[in-house]
């Protein structure tokens, strides 16, 4: 097993897309350092971020904010601008692991694991959050939700990685919120996750929204049903319920130790549903 750690974008684009065998790239490495350790594969490539100017900074575009690959959770949570932009992404990405995990792990490296039960995936996806990919044809930006494509597995290329992810910035009167079940009280794997995001207009009703569940899918999914049932609404009981029932009918969950498919279909709707009141009062108070 080879360790590179080029010192631009470049040169890791030319590592990942020259190696013949299995190559994986080190941001925080809280998920591939557990994988190597496991024994789950053995790559023939490391390639380490964390050189390359950019990967850790924290950086306002367009009213939002670009977030370098190697930007770690505990960074996150200390960029007061970041926190009053998108509270919901990241609270989201606190949940990943305990507070030593926390300094290291990366919402780049937690998209890229492609695990259906991400913490921060489901909060990036109601963002509408773009990844930057870089690769051996140049740059592109694509949505965070056409990046993991199962489980353990993405739609990047070969010589491909993410560069950073951006979230945008959004209208007065907007808020997020990412809630998740979980069978301990912290440092778990979700049995379903749950982030929403809306705006509202001057009347105080859902201008738009985004509704995005984790671990009821091979994949995390963005349900256009469930955001749709609250557009126009000021959420009152009967879009709650029909939010909360187009959540649940867009589960394609699985039976494991963690939870049966009837539970997480119904904890899906109650979920989304309480999401929703937090960052509709989020929303409120902007």
């Amino acid at each position: 097993m080879r360790y590179e750690a080029p010192s631009s974008i470049e040169g890791a684009v030319k590592l990942l897309a020259a190696e013949a065998g299995m190559a994986r790239v080190l941001a925080g490495g809280t998920d591939l350092l557990v994988q190597l350790r496991s024994g789950r594969f053995e790559p023939d490539l490391i390639v380490d971020l964390k050189r390359i100017d950019g990967m850790h900074d924290i950086r306002e575009e367009n009213g939002g904010y670009r977030i370098g690959a190697a930007v770690s959770g505990a960074e996150l949570n200390e960029h007061a601008g970041l926190i009053a932009l998108w509270p919901g992404v990241v609270e989201a990405a606190g949940l990943i692991g305990s507070t030593q995990v926390q300094g290291r792990a990366t919402m780049s490296g937690n998209l890229c694991n492609a695990s259906p039960a991400a913490d921060s995936v489901p909060a990036l996806i109601a963002a509408g959050a773009l990844a930057r990919i870089a690769g051996p044809e140049g740059e592109r930006d694509v949505p965070v939700e056409e990046v993991p494509t199962g489980p353990g597995k993405t739609s990047l290329k070969k010589g491909e990685f993410v560069t950073s992810l951006f979230l945008p910035g959004r209208p007065p009167h907007s808020g997020d919120a990412y809630l998740r079940f979980i069978p301990r009280t912290e440092m778990d794997i979700a049995v379903v996750g749950s982030g929403v995001s809306l705006s509202l207009d001057d009347d105080g009703r859902v201008a738009s929204a985004r509704v995005a569940l984790g671990a009821v899918a091979a994949q995390v999914l963005l349900v256009e049903e469930a955001a749709a049932a609250i557009i126009g609404t000021s959420l009152e009981a009967a879009a709650l319920e029909k939010l909360a029932k187009a959540a649940s009918a867009a589960c394609r969950p699985i039976d494991d130790k963690r939870g049966t498919k009837e539970f997480r279909i119904k904890v899906a709707g109650v979920l989304t549903r309480r999401a929703a009141l937090i960052a509709y009062e989020r929303a409120r108070a902007k």
